[in-house]
């Protein structure tokens, strides 16, 4: 399992996060996206109009290493939010999705190393490491 019940149920309440990536010169870029569980539930899918020709997927294709978060401020006092990052590997997967409702029908597909998560299954933050097996990656 990657992500716990409570994980799960969080990302699928929610239609905006942020990618982040390594553009060109190392410095990072982040970039508004929506946010989608992938088809077995343990990854998350990127999706797009035009995705193949965004900087983000240069980006991913050019160095893997991603970082994903969705967070929410619940009051401001006292001070009170929930969220998850997900830090881990992006595949470029042209012509694997959906063209649907206009989307270009590419994915960027993360497959988590790191799950940090706030407020969701407790009032602190956790934090785990994330197997192969719980992604079922070979």
């Amino acid at each position: 399992m990657t992500f716990t019940p409570a994980e799960s149920a969080y990302l699928r309440e929610q239609s905006i996060g942020r990618l982040a990536t390594i553009g060109p010169a190392g410095d990072p870029q982040i970039r508004p996206v929506g946010v989608h569980l992938g088809p077995d539930g343990t990854t998350i899918d990127i999706v797009g109009h035009a995705l193949s020709r965004t900087q983000k997927w240069r980006n991913v294709i050019r160095d893997p290493q991603v970082a994903f978060i969705v967070d929410t401020v619940i009051s401001v006092q006292p001070p009170t939010a929930r969220g998850i990052e997900i830090r881990g590997i992006g595949t470029a997967l042209p012509g694997a999705g959906s063209t649907e409702g206009g989307l270009s029908g590419d994915i960027i597909r993360i497959t988590p190393r790191r799950i940090v998560a706030w407020g969701l299954d407790s009032p602190g933050t956790t934090a785990r490491d994330v197997t192969d097996d719980e992604t079922n990656t070979p």
